[in-house]
């Protein structure tokens, strides 16, 4: 099938309301293609495997762009060819969702991900143990990828994102995340009682990430600052301020606390996680 190539010279074309959509929005309904804008992050995605259904150039676009527009042309699944849409830098200024345009972004189709893959981890391909990071009602879209690009920096098979959590597939947090969340095996706005339903029937131990500061001892609350996390894991972070209801803490295995010192009350989301998963791929590391 012939490449199809357009030239945009106006506002109104239905192709630049759909990027000014994905790039200024807050996420992708289930039916509509994620936006990612920036030569390294669509690179990325097209490394990562997936699917384009379009790309835009601006005029001033950076050498690379060539190389991208190349490997998009070659990506197009059978009777699905990509297309090249080319426009002034004003107007993709008009739909980019960042202070200063590269030039370079594209639309591409959501991965049809399970809670298999989440286990299993990225290609289905890695073996190990299932550790999986779970973000409930995390709000900050920033705290969202940083969680993300510390859970694949630190061998998580996969992540999800509950009802009330910002969506990883938004472009602050797909900035955020650096592409880890276009990598990493990921769901989108599950219910919290059948994600826990799901691990037990997996057999992944549930530890809470509690937003109590640790003192080293265990509390009468409960608080454990040590934990196993060699085995099936499924560790839960919870909102910036609220940090995880209480019902999921009453579910978990384990509840795991950070010891602090000083009048540090609280980490931020994405600290924390991260904090976790580092302890997880440390003790990984030493089986």
């Amino acid at each position: 099938m012939a490449q199809q190539t357009s030239t945009i010279t106006s506002r109104d074309n239905r192709w630049l309301k759909t990027f000014r959509a994905a790039l200024q929005g807050t996420g992708p309904a289930p039916d509509e293609p994620i936006g990612v804008e920036g030569p390294k992050l669509v690179a990325d995605a097209l490394r990562s495997g997936l699917e384009a259904e379009a790309l835009l150039i601006s005029v001033d676009a950076p050498s690379e762009a060539a190389d991208i527009q190349r490997q998009v042309s070659e990506s197009g699944a059978a009777g699905r060819q990509p297309r090249i849409l080319r426009t002034t830098d004003k107007l993709f200024r008009s739909v980019s969702g960042t202070e200063s345009p590269q030039g370079v972004a594209a639309l591409f189709r959501q991965p049809a991900w399970g809670i298999e893959n989440v286990l299993r981890g990225p290609g289905m391909m890695r073996e190990g143990t299932p550790l999986v990071m779970v973000m409930v009602a995390v709000q900050d879209p920033g705290n969202v990828g940083t969680i993300l690009r510390s859970a694949e920096a630190f061998g998580a098979t996969g992540a999800v994102a509950t009802r009330g959590t910002a969506d990883p597939w938004s472009p602050k947090a797909l900035r955020a995340s650096a592409g880890s969340a276009l990598r990493l095996p990921l769901l989108r706005g599950m219910a919290v009682p059948i994600l826990l339903v799901q691990l037990r029937m997996a057999r992944v131990r549930i530890f809470a990430a509690s937003s109590v500061a640790g003192t080293g001892e265990r509390t009468a609350a409960g608080l454990e600052t040590q934990a196993d996390l060699r085995e099936p894991a499924a560790i839960f972070v919870g909102n910036e301020g609220a940090g995880l209801p209480e019902e999921i803490e009453r579910a978990a295995d384990a509840v795991l606390s950070i010891p602090t010192e000083g009048a540090v009350e609280s980490l931020n989301a994405g600290v924390a996680a991260s904090i976790v998963l580092y302890e997880a791929a440390r003790q990984r590391s030493s089986l």
